[in-house]
């Protein structure tokens, strides 16, 4: 029992500050997808004059933003699941149920990890981003494009935060289960102990 309260407080203390970085930082991200949008509609619909790069890097913001506030999704239970099976369910038989589901998603997400590594270090992450390129002098006379290993880093570092959450949900289960529920920490917004 010792052993799941403690490995439950270990994951609470690595992904709540994580998680809360990955929130500002998706959130940062968001505000400056926007503005890349409105800069995209205002120059292709009121200049006529359509930016090459608005789009990518709008798509690339996009993606580490989804990555970076999935996983505070799946902590809380953001996500969405069929759950009318474990509702006509005895509270243990759903929890065990639950965990069932939990342990599928931890190789699901084992699985996704090794993909979004592969797709960084693989031949696509070899490839650069066609029209985004970054300054590498700072009198703006060198740019280099920006490598496509960039963009896909963002499933690699999503799903591996996911499995941690993941991973923190199956001990913090394991922990009610055997009856120290009532002694775990809630999460910052909420206990969610739900693979949804």
């Amino acid at each position: 029992m010792f052993l799941l309260l403690a490995a439950a407080s270990v994951f609470s203390r690595i992904n709540g500050p994580v998680l809360a970085l990955g929130r500002w930082t998706g959130a940062l991200l968001m505000g400056l997808m926007v503005v890349v949008i409105l800069v995209q509609v205002f120059f292709r619909y009121v200049l006529n004059d359509a930016l090459a790069w608005t789009e990518e890097l709008a798509r690339f913001l996009m993606l580490w933003m989804v990555s970076l506030m999935a996983p505070t999704a799946f902590r809380h239970g953001g996500f969405i699941s069929i759950d009318t099976i474990k509702r006509f369910l005895p509270e243990r038989p759903a929890a065990i149920l639950n965990l069932v589901l939990l342990l599928v998603s931890a190789i699901v997400l084992w699985w996704a990890i090794d993909i979004g590594w592969n797709e960084v270090t693989g031949i696509g992450g070899r490839f650069t981003m066609p029209s985004l390129m970054l300054p590498t002098a700072l009198d703006f006379s060198a740019w280099m494009k920006v490598p496509r290993a960039w963009m896909m880093a963002s499933l690699a570092t999503g799903v591996t935060m996911m499995f941690s959450v993941n991973i923190e949900l199956i001990v913090r289960l394991l922990a009610d289960l055997f009856g120290a529920g009532d002694r775990l920490k809630s999460l910052e917004s909420g206990v969610a102990l739900e693979a949804e």
